[in-house]
């Protein structure tokens, strides 16, 4: 049902309007809303008209209207005055009233749709026949992005987004959890991998300058069947968990940029102990000092380039050799050598994977 909210700011607008106070009541004399807490109308005259076939009806001081949506009785609108104005007021209030009851209820539908889409909850005729009557256009390109906020200001963030897409009416909004917002969004044939990214990139500046919240935003693949949509959205969820363990400094992550990530995400964790056995023996990856693991880690970043790796860490060359020996010495992999330095990379990218399942499992 439409929210009360919605409902007296349509009585105020059309009261700032004619000047007329009046009042909207459930089936049972209830009241929804109204202009003013003085106007009070019959509930028990009003609950005898809303079971009535008429469609109008009035008392000494008031007239009535019946709100009505697909055919059925919904509210019964109350004007105050029984003259032909108020008649005349009464009946463009009822079809004002009916409109944004109607979108209303649209709207609640396609939240409600997209929602049980995204969590493949629906067979495909359902698809089919709820997408044709809510006018959801069935093989559209489509991208499903996943922003998950900081702080818990969603209101404001779905409002900041929802703008963000306004002139698009084929692109969906919703929240999905008390810190997840999900954009379904229509994808053209201009769009590229880079415009995509920059859709992301809009989003996530747009949060923190407006709502100063710097989210994780992740997105999943184009697909092209409205069937597909839960496929992009699972996509993007696991972009939005893999980067958080393998690049938690990333606040934009797709799909199709994990990489390796992805693959060691859906291993087994039997089989990541014995990985990690099998290269680093008794020795572990945590057991390396801040200082090591840094060293390592720019050391990839810059992709094995000795020089350009000391450079960034103020560190004498040779120093930087001294350490890549070290860890040779402890792990049997020289880090300078390509096949040696992926074995090593992936053991580091298994062992944070390891470390985060731990830290869930403790929670």
């Amino acid at each position: 049902m439409i929210s009360s909210q919605l409902l007296q700011k349509a009585l105020e607008d059309i009261k700032n309007i004619t000047g007329k106070e009046m009042a909207i009541l459930d089936l049972d004399g209830r009241y929804a809303a109204r202009t003013d807490e003085s106007f009070i109308a019959d509930s028990d005259r009003i609950a005898a008209f809303a079971v009535t076939s008429a469609e109008q009806g009035r008392d000494r001081n008031n007239s009535f209207f019946k709100i009505r949506d697909d055919g059925q009785d919904v509210y019964v609108l109350v004007v105050a005055g029984t003259g032909e104005t108020d008649n005349l007021v009464g009946i463009m209030a009822r079809y004002q009233i009916e409109t944004i009851v109607a979108a209303y209820k649209e709207k609640f539908d396609k939240d409600n749709f997209f929602k049980s889409l995204l969590m493949d909850n629906l067979m495909l005729l359902d698809i089919f026949d709820r997408s044709k009557r809510l006018h959801i256009e069935i093989e559209q390109q489509r991208i499903v992005y996943i922003i998950q906020l900081q702080k818990r200001n969603q209101d404001e963030a779905i409002d900041v987004v929802r703008n963000l897409f306004i002139n698009d009416k084929e692109t969906f909004c919703t929240p999905l959890s008390k810190n997840n917002i999900v954009v379904i969004r229509t994808v053209s044939e201009k769009d590229t991998p880079e415009t995509l990214e920059g859709v992301a990139k809009n989003i996530y500046n747009v949060l923190k300058s407006d709502v100063k919240d710097e989210a994780y935003i992740s997105y999943g693949t184009v697909i092209r069947d409205l069937k597909d949509v839960s496929k992009s959205y699972r996509e993007a969820n696991m972009a939005l968990e893999v980067s958080r363990i393998f690049f938690p400094n990333e606040h934009i992550n797709s799909y199709s940029s994990l990489g390796i990530g992805r693959l060691i995400y859906q291993l087994p964790i039997p089989l990541c102990n014995m990985y990690l056995k099998e290269i680093l023996g008794d020795f572990s990856i945590d057991d390396f000092d801040e200082e090591t693991l840094t060293t390592i880690n720019k050391f990839f970043e810059n992709s094995l380039n000795v020089s350009e790796t000391s450079r960034q860490l103020y560190i004498h060359r040779n120093t930087l050799v001294y350490r890549l020996d070290k860890i040779q010495k402890i792990t049997g992999l020289d880090l300078r050598i390509f096949d040696d330095a992926v074995t090593f990379k992936i053991a580091l990218m298994v062992s944070k994977y390891m470390n985060y399942v731990e830290n869930l499992e403790k929670k």
